[in-house]
């Protein structure tokens, strides 16, 4: 009977857990999906003032949104500001990450601790320093898109370089550069041919981040450039704060695009990395 009792009150006790997760986890999903479920019915909604559903709904707010050339513009910005500064990471990221783990590991602390400066400085202050630095060396890029394109590649490069890092380490890189080597491969070849097909998803899934991360960035584009090169970002803040042309409902449909554009990229990195480990976006530890 004891133990009858003592399996009694571990199944109860075991059950009330699982209700009170059960629980939690739909009050933190509705915290997060119903703002998202509002905005969404707020940019397909006809009217909505004191009922609790919209009195009707239209896609019209979308098809105006997207024929607007400024939004066209803003967009066509962003895009090439997304481009732009994955290409600048690529370049310098790709190469230092394998020479930090496979020629000169000790580089490999310095280059860390310059991946963690864009999350213990706000970027504000970031863009700050940068217009003050600028102004006195090299004024002509001051206020220009080159700037503003280095400054997001500068902030976004530790999610490039912890992939790509990680895949490096997951393919064991140094091994198969000495293996390459050995065969009289040069070491170019070897990079080319050899190590990034081994760590290509690592490469993927950290330069969706920076795309994602250039795309959505606003504090150093308002700082650094303003109006002169407007971004999605800058297009939403200006439309928000107009007293002419504030249209809420165009707000919303860019909300849930921005949102919904930076959630597919953020799928398909999960789900290019299921059950691999060569797309970890944290800090690697070499095991010895």
């Amino acid at each position: 009977m004891t133990r009858t009792r003592m399996t009694r009150t571990l199944m109860t006790r075991m059950s009330r857990r699982r209700i009170g997760s059960k629980i939690f986890l739909a009050l933190l999903a509705a915290y997060f999906l119903l703002p998202l479920l509002a905005a969404f019915l707020y940019s397909v909604a006809t009217k909505w003032g004191d009922t609790a559903l919209p009195s009707g709904y239209t896609f019209s707010h979308w098809a105006d949104v997207f024929t607007q050339p400024d939004v066209i513009s803003a967009l066509g910005r962003s895009f090439v500001l997304s481009a732009t500064s994955l290409g600048i990471d690529l370049a310098l990221v790709v190469p230092a990450a394998y020479w930090a783990v496979v020629r000169n590991p000790r580089i490999g602390t310095v280059v860390q601790t310059m991946a963690v400066i864009p999350f213990a400085i706000p970027w504000v202050v970031v863009g700050a320093g940068l217009q003050l630095v600028v102004k006195d060396t090299a004024p002509e890029l001051f206020g220009t898109f080159w700037l503003l394109a280095a400054a997001t590649a500068a902030i976004a490069f530790p999610f490039l370089y912890w992939a790509v890092e990680n895949a490096l380490l997951a393919a064991d890189a140094a091994r198969l550069s000495e293996a390459a080597a050995t065969c009289g491969a040069h070491p170019m070849t070897t990079l080319v041919r050899v190590i990034l097909p081994a760590i290509k998803g690592g490469i993927v899934s950290g330069s969706l981040l920076v795309v994602a991360t250039a795309m959505n960035e606003f504090a150093l584009a308002k700082i650094l450039v303003g109006t002169r090169y407007e971004t999605l970002p800058l297009w939403s803040a200006r439309e928000f704060t107009s007293r002419t042309g504030n249209d809420p409902n165009a707000l919303a449909v860019i909300t849930i695009f921005t949102f919904g554009l930076l959630f597919a990229l953020s799928a398909f990195v999960v789900w290019l990395g299921r059950g691999r480990s060569t797309v970890a976006l944290t800090p690697a530890t070499e095991k010895g």
